[in-house]
């Protein structure tokens, strides 16, 4: 649950980053970093917070250099601290390195106790330093190769991006589990988790970096190659359902196409007599415009959404997130009153946020509220990057979905058929001749690279 964006070959690479960050901003809240180089040295700047807060006009204008590294952050693994947050740099007996990473490595606790015990001594708390101390014991010549010899000793997703003073090097690791695309800004080369920071810049999307691929920007211009065994591809459909911008191209794929499709086909699978279909904004909003096309029923915006406070899914902090839902959204008395009421959500985790929002209706007017889900029961958490809580707390684990739309007060629910999701996913790219296949494993507990803690021989391959 991060964002990354790097930048070779143009002259204000620490402006284009701050610009490309903010466009990844809903990919992490916690903190923001970026790392320039001018050849010779990198500067880093990291902080706590928005990008907007966190770097002021001079302090970009003190990173001077034609390349440069950024991250914004959402913890999965390390705590919520300024030593947590990337991108991480080091200076080594061959230079300076930085890297940021998005994704989750499952057996960095294993690989990082070794370490220990052998020598190295951990400045933060986060799975990622881990790669560096890999990569600085590496033995290879050449920077990308000591980074694959690195990366072949971990288990798990990630996306990354490294910067030493003369190269950017972007990599997926071979599942292509998270998102890494390519782009081209008049002589400059981008990469950023989504396209839609390229939008921003108004640079053209060339390509995604491919599952398992290595792609390195130098003087000599981009060049790629693929040093992993193929493995068949798992990317995250949560990044689909949830996570990605709707204005963004990911995995071959517009996400708001995706996410229409899902609420068409959320409409045949359960269909219900009403006056209106209300989204949950924002991410419910295109699975709600799908549902009421397809259910032929009117599309109102009846609860609108505040735009200066985070998603209330990713909030760190319980206390906050206690309350979110009334910071977040306020119904529209005037559209729901008398009204039954469909209301789109792309998820439901805990069931807390949905119980008070069918309260809202309610307290609006509305006279039946029915609950849609336009992805199936979420019942197990993920371990690949997506910050999904325990399965103890994920109701949809421990409780069918009739029990669950008594306890959210609504009278009735539906959620998308895993089968469902995935035609609509595969729909919304007709003609694209990809067989692309899916990690769902917080829908079906049927994990690609199955997560144990213990001992790095307890992870086991699945192949489904």
């Amino acid at each position: 649950m991060c964002g990354i964006f790097g930048v070779f070959g143009h002259p204000e690479a620490a402006n284009i980053t701050y610009l490309g960050l903010h466009a990844l901003q809903h990919r992490g809240q916690e903190s923001a970093g970026i790392v320039v180089s001018d050849g010779d040295h990198l500067r880093p700047v990291r902080k706590m917070g928005l990008v907007a807060d966190a770097f002021t006009r001079d302090e970009l204008a003190g990173l001077p250099g034609h390349m440069a590294i950024g991250h914004v952050r959402y913890s999965t693994s390390g705590e919520s601290a300024l030593k947590n947050a990337q991108p991480f740099s080091v200076e080594y007996v061959h230079g300076a390195i930085a890297v940021a990473h998005n994704g989750n490595l499952v057996n960095a606790s294993d690989l990082r106790r070794k370490l220990e015990m052998d020598g190295s001594i951990f400045q933060t708390t986060s799975d990622s330093e881990v790669l560096i101390h890999l990569i600085a014991r590496a033995r290879e010549l050449e920077t990308e190769h000591r980074i694959v010899t690195a990366l072949k000793q971990v288990e798990g997703a990630y996306s990354l991006l490294f910067l030493t003073e003369h190269k950017l090097i972007a990599m997926r690791d071979p599942m292509g589990f998270r998102p890494l695309a390519i782009g081209r800004l008049k002589d400059a080369f981008v990469f950023a988790s989504e396209s839609c920071a390229f939008d921003l810049l108004e640079a053209e999307l060339i390509r995604e970096v491919e599952p398992g691929e290595v792609v390195i920007v130098d003087a000599k211009g981009l060049r790629t190659y693929r040093p992993f065994s193929p493995e068949p591809t798992r990317f995250c459909v949560f990044e689909h359902v949830y996570f990605a911008r709707p204005d963004s191209m990911i995995d071959g794929r517009s996400v708001y196409r995706v996410r229409e499709a899902l609420g068409r086909r959320l409409a045949k699978e359960h269909p219900v007599d009403a006056d209106i279909v209300v989204p949950v904004p924002d991410s419910g909003t295109a699975a709600a415009i799908g549902f009421a096309r397809q259910a032929d029923i009117p599309y109102e915006m009846g609860l609108i959404r505040s735009h200066y406070v985070g998603r209330t899914f990713i909030e760190p902090q319980q206390s906050i997130r206690h309350f979110g839902v009334k910071l977040k959204l306020n119904a529209v008395k005037e559209i729901l009153n008398g009204k039954r009421v469909v209301v789109v959500d792309d998820s439901l985790v805990r069931g807390t946020t949905s119980r008070k929002i069918v309260k809202m209706l309610r307290d609006a007017g509305a006279r039946e509220v029915h609950l849609r889900i336009s992805s199936p029961p979420t019942t197990h958490p993920c371990f690949y990057g997506i910050d999904t809580p325990t399965r103890s707390e994920l109701i949809a684990s421990s409780h069918s979905p009739e029990e669950i739309a008594r306890y959210v007060t609504c009278d009735s629910i539906g959620y998308l058929s895993v089968e469902g999701m995935m035609e609509a996913v595969r729909a919304a790219a007709p003609g694209d001749g990809a067989e692309r296949r899916h990690c769902d494993a917080c829908f079906t507990g049927k994990y690609p690279i199955e997560f144990r803690p213990g001992t790095i021989s307890s992870l086991k391959r699945v192949v489904n």
